[in-house]
């Protein structure tokens, strides 16, 4: 029944305006994420100047680790890389498992 309650309160936040302004930030740097990953991939194939991997982490960190998924797979890129390999991915589970958290296994009031 809990479960049940909780997913209608999560359904009724679809409706508010934060919920709204966060899926908008989830859409764009995950497009940002995976425009960064074709660019460099561009960049690797005409031996120019590239884009930090410092950069394409944080840009998975922020919130655009499935962007960066999608990248890498889509464009071949940074596949072979273990820190990618491993590090995306992770970064992913970790960021679905603190939505999780805070949808369903946190009980947090704001006043």
């Amino acid at each position: 029944m809990t479960v049940f309650l909780r997913m209608q309160e999560f359904c009724s936040r679809l409706l508010d305006n934060t919920f709204i302004v966060l899926i908008g930030y989830f859409v764009l740097v995950n497009l940002m994420a995976l425009l960064l990953m074709a660019i460099d991939k561009q960049k690797a194939r005409k031996d120019r100047f590239r884009i930090p991997e410092a950069v394409l982490f944080l840009s998975a960190i922020i919130g655009g680790s499935i962007g960066s998924l999608a990248g890498m797979f889509l464009f071949h890129h940074k596949t072979r890389k273990w820190k990618f390999r491993i590090g995306m991915p992770l970064i992913l589970l970790l960021q679905v498992g603190l939505v999780l958290f805070l949808s369903f296994g946190a009980d947090v009031t704001i006043q």
